[in-house]
């Protein structure tokens, strides 16, 4: 008992002085999300903090991991493109730029923008999608496919699964996380983000990548957000305001120093 104590304690102890030694400068960061992550969010924050070398952030707004089923590849034939828009319309283009708007497509882009130089090989990379997904079922089919070809990508469980497993088959050297949606000032919507939670929770053991429970432990609380109005943190009771952005990536940024290995 005193050995495996001893060597518990060690380990512990190597993790610490890792976390603290691991220079950041020389590692390059990526991330895939939605409203509040694209653009220079909290992801300026992680990088700003942790002095990353290089900050790949391919995140739209009103993106989900689901894709539809009319979803086209990135640089496919006649590729329409991606939009974040969410408003009503009939325009087909503008709904096919929006079917396009899913992590899959990113994660192509991504790929493609390093493959082509634009952006070195990532070290690190945060998942930061779910909060729009609205197709939870279908996990254990997701997880059950034999290869990503088989994977039934038009599922929440399933498109995460491709998004994030084709990161780690592409960049085998780098260290994924996946975030937990964020709280909101509305009790209907975090009863839907904690069966999100669920399901990434259960791709991510699966796919044995770090989750970052930001519904949890980001500092942000439904009790002192509204519904569709400022509160503490959130701007419109869903997205981040200036200070909810640097609190989210100050948790972040300690996730990963303390996590990287």
């Amino acid at each position: 008992m005193k050995r495996i104590i001893f060597l518990m304690l060690g380990w512990g102890l190597c993790l610490i002085v890792q976390a603290q030694t691991t220079n950041f400068s020389k590692l390059n960061f990526g991330c895939d999300g939605s409203s509040p992550t694209s653009g220079n969010q909290w992801s300026k924050t992680v990088v700003d903090l942790l002095g990353f070398a290089s900050h790949h952030n391919v995140a739209v707004g009103s993106s989900t991991f689901a894709c539809h089923p009319d979803t086209q590849d990135y640089n496919s034939d006649n590729f329409a493109g991606i939009s974040d828009g969410w408003k009503p319309t009939k325009d087909k283009k503008e709904l096919q730029m929006r079917h396009n708007n899913v992590s899959k497509v990113h994660i192509q882009k991504f790929i493609s923008e390093v493959k082509d130089g634009v952006y070195p090989a990532p070290d690190v990379f945060v998942f930061a999608m779910g909060s729009n997904d609205t197709k939870l079922d279908g996990v254990a089919e997701a997880l059950s496919a034999r290869t990503l070809d088989d994977v039934n990508v038009t599922t929440m469980a399933g498109g995460a699964r491709w998004a994030i497993q084709t990161i780690l088959e592409n960049f085998p050297e780098c260290r994924v996380f996946v975030w937990l949606p964020i709280q909101t000032g509305d009790k209907a919507k975090n009863e839907m983000h904690r069966k999100r939670n669920e399901v990434l929770r259960q791709v991510s053991q699966a796919l044995s990548v770090q989750v970052i429970d930001c519904y949890g432990e980001s500092g942000i609380s439904q009790f002192f957000e509204n519904s569709n109005t400022r509160g503490r943190y959130l701007k419109d009771g869903v997205h981040p305001d200036i200070e909810g952005q640097r609190l989210i990536g100050r948790y972040i940024a300690k996730e990963i120093r303390n996590n990287f290995f």
